[in-house]
């Protein structure tokens, strides 16, 4: 069995790091802090972002954050009564406001019983200096995480998707948070227009060479009412196919360190508001299908790193 993991995943699980960490079930909750974001102020946003800022399965940001937070904390309790929470401030760009307004809603959710750490999801180009200060502070309280979006290392790539910053300003930002001794995660998308496999291995070779916490690995998916909707409508790009995106899933693991945790490995869109690939719906196949093809292939997290 893969060293990092409780079942029979090849690769370093978030349950594993839970349960290794803290000694019994631990959950994130998502949740909505009602912020903004500098790329869509200054713009459209990234062409893929949906309405509701990648925060589509987070809590409805006209409710408080404790009644957000208590709506999923009911339902876990439910089959999980003895459990920990990890507050995950999921929409938007998280660090994006007055530190005043961030002490306050992070404070808010880390006071609560039984929230053992916070992740904040947020743009490298949105984290001030105070801010930096405020979560170095932070991390010496709590378990914390500060999840960064990037998606690709192809400035080519960031310009058509308009992520609204270049790779050295990202890097920048994993180094000051490496400097202080905050965990960073990192979110990358497979099957963006133009890239090709090797485009992706890249990417996930440069993070590898980051020393980075964890990843988020996604799969693109067109969204209604977002411009890469519009875009899909009169370019009609190649869509990677469940088997094209299971085999490059595979060979980006081999290539992390199994140190590297691994806390999402697809995509996971609303059946309501998605155009393609409707293969993407079904998240547990997907899962199952990696697995299987893992063990085809007798592969595993860290199979073509050196170490």
């Amino acid at each position: 069995m893969f060293n990092y993991s409780l079942d029979n995943k090849r690769y370093h699980t978030l349950n594993y790091h839970y349960k290794t960490l803290y000694g019994k079930k631990t959950f994130k909750v998502s949740l909505n802090g009602n912020f903004s974001c500098p790329n869509k102020i200054n713009g459209n946003g990234c062409i893929f972002c949906s309405r509701l800022g990648s925060g589509d399965f987070a809590g409805n940001k006209e409710k408080d954050l404790i009644t957000q937070f208590n709506e999923v904390k009911t339902i876990m309790e439910k089959k999980w009564p003895d459990s920990y929470y990890i507050g995950y401030f999921q929409a938007n760009t998280n660090t994006y406001a007055p530190l005043s307004e961030l002490k306050e809603k992070y404070e808010t959710i880390l006071n609560l019983p039984n929230v053992v750490g916070l992740n904040i999801a947020t743009r490298s180009d949105a984290i001030s200096s105070d801010c930096y200060d405020y979560l170095e502070e932070l991390s010496k309280r709590t378990n914390l995480i500060v999840e960064l979006g990037l998606q690709s290392i192809h400035e080519k790539t960031l310009k058509f998707i308009n992520r609204g910053h270049d790779l050295k300003n990202f890097e920048n930002a994993v180094k000051e948070l490496q400097k202080r001794n905050i965990e960073v995660v990192v979110h990358i998308i497979n099957g963006l227009p133009g890239e090709t496999k090797d485009d992706m291995l890249e990417t996930v070779k440069y993070l590898n060479n980051l020393n980075i916490d964890g990843i988020k690995i996604h799969m693109l998916h067109i969204i209604k009412d977002t411009d890469l909707a519009d875009y899909y409508e009169t370019n009609k790009f190649h869509i990677l196919t469940k088997e094209e995106y299971i085999d490059i899933v595979i060979n980006q693991l081999e290539l992390l360190n199994p140190k590297i945790v691994i806390h999402r490995i697809t995509g996971d869109p609303k059946k309501e508001d998605l155009i393609e690939p409707n293969w993407l719906l079904k998240k547990f196949c997907v899962l199952n299908d990696i697995d299987k093809e893992m063990v085809r292939r007798n592969t595993y997290q860290g199979a073509k790193t050196k170490r």
